[in-house]
């Protein structure tokens, strides 16, 4: 799971390979906070 972006705290990671599990998607973390989005929509699928 690699982090494409940090700032003001705020982790963002991809998930793209089958492994990682599917949909693709993106997290964003702060803290002890999280939310995950899909790539394909946006939408918050969790979070």
């Amino acid at each position: 799971m690699p982090t494409i972006s940090s700032f003001y705290g705020i982790v963002i990671k991809m998930y793209l390979r089958e492994k990682d599990h599917n949909p693709p998607h993106v997290h964003a973390e702060y803290g002890n906070k999280g939310a995950s989005f899909y790539i394909s929509s946006g939408e918050i699928c969790e979070g």
